[in-house]
Formats: structure tokens, sequence, C-alpha cells
């Protein structure tokens, strides 16, 4: 919203004359007047027009030197003050301001070259588009986004540890397999198979998932080449066979005769061996305790894993284009296989990526509709029936400027080389309906000069008038946009540079490009004033032009009549009346405690971090695996790697106490499964036992490993062990449960890392997961401080340009409770706390600066005696301004509300809140609030 409330203090009032009622009286002209009729008192001063963002009257000033120039020796002097103004005492002005005279001064020169040169102003801006738009060809055809790049934490502890991981312990995997030892993400199809009964453990119901697993083993994809990709040739090997998708199942499948009603759970031993079936299987009934498991009853669903070769290259490729022929053949796979008592869900490594690429084509239908639409709204709100003064399509060009430097914005972007993520899709809906409000505030003030004069006078007259409004509407949002770089997630920053510099385009071809426009249909205005006040001819020809210059209406107004729009009518004598009556202010005071009420008790309800389902549309096919997933598998978590970091005498009692301390802590954790840990040290020292050997002497500690390893081969992953026999570090394994929900994992991660901190062994806590899972404690940090730099900014901006301390104490105020109202009330639309909606909540700062600092200035500035009149004159002159913005604002985004995908709705969800709170505090809250003090 662009609005000037450096110039809003009203004129001090004529005593009324008999029979006016409140709010109809007449002002004379303020000691600087436009030119127009040099005699007699002028009528009232416009408020906001049609057009409606700006009303800038010179008015109420001191005698001196003024911020502009009187624009000439015509202008009539200032009327004698009445009676009533003698008996009211100035109110004392804060001149701090230094930047609003030199500023309106400066625009105003603008303002006459471009009123000379209409046409330089109008191509050379164009030509600038054309050029930067090639910068358009840059734009990422392939769609290939790296999620963990972009969305999660710029220098997040769990990438260092990854690091460390990935240099001290090996990959080479091609013996045994095991994902849990794996320092990435493994690329893997996924199958989870629920029963339709209330078990799975059937012969029936187990052989029709052999049917599925067997289907999806024979899976083989044909490359264009002609070349054929067997599963059996991009599986991951453990001895030169596949990794079996399930072990329960892959067990049975060789021994059908198997017991399926001995099955201990979440430990079983399988021929010998003891495998885990945690995340294996799935809505579990145990039964009574056997060991440290216990006796499983039933089991609703299973989770077949096929896990994929990585390496360099044609590897990858390969294992991609398995992948993705997969996709496309498993979602029929429930129809042709004529499965009855099973249902199935799929996913992949790949499927992320795959899906939030596709997300981007759902909105660019979208983005037609709101170009349309708020090109409409444009021509309503500029549509006047006088046929001079009409502005549609003065409005209409509007709106292709803001179209314009989207161009230039985004092509500028690209050529410089930052990269162009999914979110930044969302910003031309923003800059759309922002963009337009300089549109506005000119055609506002145009609207307000006088047809009698020069197009050049007339322009210096718009510019200089509208030079604070919409600069000071430009830095804060740039501002609050640019802050949003000091984040640490990448997206965000993309976002707010991308849309930063698209709204610096904007200002720079508001003032340019179509302050051309608007003189160029100044000259339209001059022709038709011409051929109106000329009297009716039999020449046809004369009257078929005259009747085109008058469409789309055919009333010729007086050029000096004011303008004054319904809508400021109403906010002066019904709304303003209203809102400031007892009653109604006890209402507000009401509606306020119930306001923030609710919303601080959402703000400890809102979730922190982006559900990764979210990042597909709603139809994807990853939905309801991920609410299987949620449904059935969410008691158990990942497999963490308790990482001993440093050199340490194992073979030390005291140094194994210390370290087996530290373990249990863990392991009493509420979020760890005691009976699940895995320790190569635990077995060691059994080994050693057995094999009556001192496991406390140095040398025979370290001359066993390497046969304790012979027969125990996986645990040579977990021990570098140096050529000269020094362990410099080694890991251990627990395995993680009720981490189902945001908080919880937050919580778990960061207990987890408090006690490897606290533990006297140096320790580090590692699982792959936990690259997505930093995201929930870095979200609130970065949020806080993007919001308390950004509010500073705006502070700071306060001073400069519209200098009133308690004018910038409301602003903070306002500022600080449209934060809260939006943040609590995320939580009741379930919105997350995330990368996405924090770039809102930056956002939402630089609008809530702009509804709430022209309002309560307007009020300060007022000459009125009362505070009620106050508020109702800053209503007035702002409250038509202030709706309008927030209406053309909230049409540019509401076309996401249809959007598919969480990304887009998300976007409008937290602007429409912007908008409604923010438009609420500075046409309700704030206008009853000063009349408090």
């Amino acid at each position: 919203m662009s609005l000037n409330p450096s110039k809003v203090a009203p004129e001090p009032e004529p005593e009324r004359e008999a029979g006016q009622g409140p709010g109809s009286e007449a002002q004379g002209p303020g000691p600087e007047t436009e030119s127009g009729p040099p005699a007699g008192p002028g009528p009232e001063p416009e408020p906001p027009s049609a057009a409606g963002q700006d009303w800038e009257p010179e008015r109420g000033r001191k005698p001196g030197p003024s911020a502009e120039p009187s624009p000439g020796p015509e202008a009539p002097p200032p009327p004698p003050a009445s009676r009533s103004e003698n008996l009211r005492a100035p109110r004392p002005r804060c001149h701090t301001n230094c930047l609003e005279a030199p500023l309106s001064r400066a625009f105003r020169r603008l303002g006459r070259k471009v009123g000379a040169h209409p046409w330089i102003f109008l191509l050379l801006p164009l030509a600038l588009t054309a050029v930067l738009g090639t910068g358009l060809m840059y734009l990422p055809r392939d769609g290939e986004e790296d999620l963990e790049e972009q969305y999660t934490p710029i220098g997040s502890p769990a990438k260092a540890e990854r690091r460390f991981v990935q240099t001290h312990f090996t990959a080479n995997d091609s013996l045994i397999f095991s994902i849990s030892r794996k320092s990435t993400e493994v690329p893997y199809a996924s199958v989870l198979v629920v029963s339709n009964t209330e078990t799975l453990l059937e012969p029936d119901i187990l052989e029709e998932i052999s049917k599925v697993d067997d289907a999806v083993q024979a899976l083989t994809v044909t490359q264009d080449n002609g070349t054929q990709i067997p599963y059996s040739e991009v599986c991951t090997k453990n001895q030169g066979s596949c990794v079996p998708p399930n072990p329960l199942l892959f067990a049975w499948k060789r021994n059908k005769g198997l017991n399926l009603r001995t099955i201990t759970f979440p430990i079983y031993s399988l021929a010998g061996q003891i495998v885990s079936l945690a995340n294996i299987l799935g809505g579990t009934v145990l039964g009574e305790s056997m060991g440290p498991s216990q006796l499983l009853l039933q089991a609703k669903a299973m989770r077949l894993q096929y896990y994929l070769e990585t390496g360099e290259g044609e590897e990858n490729e390969r294992s991609k284009a398995w992948m993705i022929h997969f996709l496309m053949k498993v979602g029929s796979l429930e129809e042709s296989l004529a499965l009855k008592k099973i249902q199935v869900v799929y996913f992949s490594s790949l499927s992320r990526q795959l899906e939030f690429e596709a997300t981007s084509m759902t909105v660019v239908p979208l983005f037609h509709l709101a170009y349309l639409l708020i090109i409409l709204f444009a021509i309503v709100s500029c549509y006047r029936c006088d046929c001079v003064r009409n502005k549609m399509w003065v409005a209409v060009f509007g709106v292709i400027s803001t179209a314009l430097a989207v161009v230039s914005g985004f092509g500028l972007m690209l050529y410089v080389g930052v990269p162009f993520v999914l979110i930044v899709a969302n910003s031309p809906f923003l800059i759309l309906g922002v963009g337009v409000d300089d549109m506005f505030i000119m055609i506002s003030a145009w609207q307000k000069t006088s047809l009698t004069d020069t197009i050049s006078e007339r322009m210096s007259d718009v510019y200089s008038k509208v030079a604070v409004s919409i600069t000071i509407t430009t830095v804060t949002n740039v501002l609050a946009f640019y802050t949003g770089i000091m984040t640490s997630f990448r997206s965000v920053q993309y976002f707010c540079i991308y849309t930063g510099t698209t709204l610096l385009f904007c200002y720079f071809y508001s003032i340019t490009c179509f302050g051309a426009c608007m003189a160029l249909d100044g000259k339209r205005e001059g022709v038709c004033l011409r051929w109106l006040k000329k009297p009716e001819t039999p020449n046809q020809e004369c009257s078929s032009l005259k009747k085109s210059c008058c469409l789309p209406g055919s009333s010729l107004q007086d050029e000096c009549e004011a303008d004054i729009h319904p809508m400021n009518l109403f906010f002066r004598d019904s709304f303003g009346p209203f809102l400031t009556s007892t009653k109604a202010k006890i209402c507000v005071v009401l509606l306020y405690a119930s306001y923030i009420i609710t919303s601080l008790y959402g703000c400890f309800r809102v979730e922190e971090g982006l559900d990764l389902r979210n990042l597909a549309s709603d139809d994807s096919y990853i939905t309801p695996y991920f609410n299987v997933e949620e449904e059935h598998f969410s008691t158990y978590g990942p497999r963490v790697m308790v990482i001993i970091t440093e050199a340490l005498d194992y073979w030390d009692k005291d140094a194994r106490q210390k370290l087996e301390k530290c373990l249990a802590d863990f392991e009493n954790s509420e979020y760890v499964d005691e009976n699940l840990t895995e320790f190569w040290l635990r077995e060691y020292v059994k080994y050693m036992e057995n094999l009556r050997q001192d496991i406390n002497d140095k040398t025979a500690f370290l001359s066993n490993i390497p046969t304790f390893l012979m027969d125990f081969p996986l645990f040579a992953y977990d021990i570098n062990i140096t050529s000269s026999q020094e362990i410099i570090c080694s890991r251990a394994f627990v395995q993680t449960m009720g981490i189902s929900s945001s908080t919880s994992r937050k919580l778990m991660l960061l207990q987890f890392r408090d006690m490897a901190e606290k533990c006297k062994v140096p320790l580090m806590v590692y699982n792959s997961a936990f690259i997505y899972f930093d995201q929930f404690s870095a979200i609130v940090e970065n949020t806080v401080r993007n919001v308390i730099v950004a509010s500073a900014a705006m502070f700071i901006v306060s001073l400069l340009l519209i200098p009133h301390p308690l004018c910038s104490l409301w602003v903070t105020f306002a500022i600080a409770s449209v934060i809260v109202g939006v943040t609590g009330f995320m939580a009741f639309w379930n919105v997350n706390l995330d990368s996405i909606s924090m770039i809102n909540l930056v956002i939402c700062i630089g609008f809530s600066f702009d509804f709430s600092a022209h309002i309560s200035y307007a009020f300060v500035s007022s000459s009125e005696p009362s505070g009620n009149r106050k508020a109702i004159e800053a209503l007035y002159l702002l409250g038509y301004p202030v709706l309008q913005s927030a209406v053309s604002t909230i049409i540019g985004v509401c076309v996401l509300s249809a959007a598919k995908a969480y990304i887009f709705r998300t976007f409008f969800k937290i602007m429409f809140l912007v908008m409604v709170f923010g438009a609420a505090h500075g046409l309700i809250f704030i206008p009853v609030f000063l009349t408090f003090f």
C-alpha cells in the first residue's frame, strides 16, 4: 500500500454555516493550493478518489518554507483565520524529517521532464524490459531442484556431522549392506502393503504380498537405445544377491511352513540370525513378553523396501531409470494382480523431487487468472462517469507496467545467476497485488490537478505529492524482503532477492513508464475537453469523434469540481461516527482482547518444520503413502549413530565405564528403545570373555580385533582403526521411537546433542534424517531474528520519513500485534511454521507498517479538537485507501487458494491473514485505541 502520511494534517476548518451537519463543512484552500480558479474559497479538498490511494492536501502548515515550492504566482493567499481557528492552538510538530523536502523537489523536477518528454520515458523502460527479459531464457527447463540444498538450514550441525561420518567411516558395502550405516539416503523404491483384515500374518495374505514382490522384481525398463535394465542389475547386493525387500517375507517365501504364531517383535531370531522387525512391520499388536521382545499377535502392514545401487554416472542413471519405470507401473499392480485382501501404496527416493517439480506446472494457469482479476479490479477502481477524467485504460497499462517489472526483475536475477526455486513462483502473485498500489496513488494525485494546467505542470505537481508516499512503501516492503536474505534457508533467500528486486523495478517503472502513460493520457484529456466544449454541429464526422472521445460516459463535470468517492463519505459519515461511539469502543476492546488471547493460544500450538508430503500436490500418490506410514509405522524412527569422535583407550576400564554411562543415558531416554541398541564394544567384551582374554590388556584387546571382525564382519564398518592399531573413532547405534511429530523430533534431536555434549567421552550423534530435522530448531531462531531486524528497520524508516514518536510507537505495536495474530491463527488453519510461512511472516512486517503508520500519523497530525474527531478524519482521509490496498493484494493471491499444492495454498492463507489483520488494525483497532490517549 502506498500512502503519504506526512501530508495529511488537515486545514483548520472555518466555522460551519447554519444548517450544515457534521462532516459537511466547507473548507477554504490551504496556504499552498493547486493552480485553479483564483478567486473565492474553493470547494472541500478532495478525499481519495476511486483510485483512492492517496490524498495529500497541502494544508494546516505554518507560514514559512514549504516542503514543496508553490505551484505559481496565481495561487491565492490563505483566507483569514476564523474565530474557531484562532481559539485553537497549533499542535507542535516534529520536524526531524530531512528527506521529504529534497525528495519532493527531486520528484517535481522528474515529473516535469516526464510531462515534457513522455515518449522517451515510455520507450526506454520498454527497451530495458526487452533486454532484461532475455534473461528468462535461463529459466530452468528440467526443473531439477535440490530439496536438501534449498529447504534445509545452511551450515546445519547435521551437515557437519555427515562430513565427519563420510570422512572417518568406509562407504564400501559391496559385501555386506547395512542401511543404518549409510551417511546419505540410498536410492530406493518402497511399497507399503496394508491388510484388509486385522492381520497380514496369514498364508493367503502373504501369498498376495509375494505376488506384489515378484511383480516389482520382474520390472524391466527398456532405454531408448534398446538396452534393458532389470531389477537384478540395479539392486543393492548383499554377498552377491539382491538385498531382500523384507526379511520376514523372504524367509516365508523360502519356507512356507514358517510358524507365523511364534514371531517376536521387535527382535526376531530368524535361522539363527537376529533380525530387527522395527519399521518392517506396522500396526502391531503384541502379546506376552519373551526376553527383550514380545510375541507378535497381529501386524496390519508390511514394508517392502527395494534398495538400489549407488555410484557415479551410469550407475545412478540406471537406478534412476528403473525407479521412474517403477513409479509408472506399480500404481496398476493392485488391479492387474487382482489383489483382494491387501491394499498397496508406493513411493521412491525420487518421488519428492519429481512431485515437487510437477507442482510448479499447476500454478501457471492461476497466474493468468490473477492477472485478469487485477486488471478488472484496476478498471473498476479507476472508472469514472466523467469521460475526460476516466482512467480505465491508464489503469490497465499500470497493471501491464507491473508485469514488465516482473519480467525485468526476474530476467536480471537470472542473468546474475540467482537460482530460480519453486517458491519464487509465488512472487508474481504478490507483486501483482502490491505493485499496482503506486499506480493508484499516482492516478489519485493526477485527478486532483487542474485540467487547465499544462501537462508538465500537472505531472510536476503529481510527482511532488507522491514522492514520499510511494517511496516509503517501496522502502519498507523492499527492506522487509531484503532482511529475509539473512535467513539460513536458501529458498527463502532466493525468494526475497527476486521479490525485493522486482519491487524496485515496480517503483522505477511507476515513475517512468507509467508516468509517461499518464502524461500521454493527459493530452487525450485536453483534446476531449476541447471537443466536448464545442457546440454540436450537423457534421457527422465531428459527432463520431466526439462520441468516441466521450466513451465510456458522456457526462462532463467541471474541471475544478471536487470528486469525492462514496466510500470516503461512508467512512466519514457512517463508519467513523459508529466506531467512535462508546458502545462500539467497548466492543472493539473486547474484540481485540479475544483476538490477542486466541492468537497467543495458537502460537503455542504451531507445528514447526516442513512436512515432506506437503511438497507434492494433494492428489499425488505420495500422500496416501505418508498417511499409511504415519498411521502404521510411526512407533519407530531412524537408527541413530552415536559416534566416539576421538581416540579412546577402549581397553581401559574407566574409559569403558564412562562410555557405558553415556550410552545408558541415551538408552534411558523416552525416545530410545533400549533393547535395540547395537554396539561393537559390548559384543567384543563378550567375545573376549568367551576366549578368556583380558579385556583390560591393551595388547590382547588390539590383537584380537581382526579375528573378531572376521566373525562379525558388519562391525568392520563401525571401527576406524589405523595400520598402527589405533582406534581413532568408532560408533554405536540406538533405535529411536515415539518421534512422529515435528515437536518430538526437535526435542529428540536437541536432547541427543545435549547428552553427547555433556558426556565425558567426546560424542556425536547423526542420522541422514537429521539434515531435515535441523529445520525444526532453526526455523524459530531464523524467524525471530528476521522479524526483529525487519521491525528495527521499519522503526528507523518511520523516524526518517514520518517522524513522530507516538506514531512510531503505534507502528511498533501494530507490527507486533499482527505478527502474533498471523502466527497464532496459522495453527488453526493447519499451517506449519516452516521456510514457506517464514517468508510471509517477514512480509507481514512491511504490510503492518503500511496499514498502521499512515492511519496513526494522520491521527496525531490532525488539528481536530477531540480524539473522536481525529479518528473520524483519519478514517475519512485514509480508510478507503487502506481497504483498497488490502483488497488488491488479496485479489492478487486469492487464486492460489485453488492450487492443489500446499506450498501455494500456504502462501495464500498467510497473505490473507496478513491483509485481514493488518486492515483490521488500521481501520478498527488503531483508530479506537488512539482515542484513549
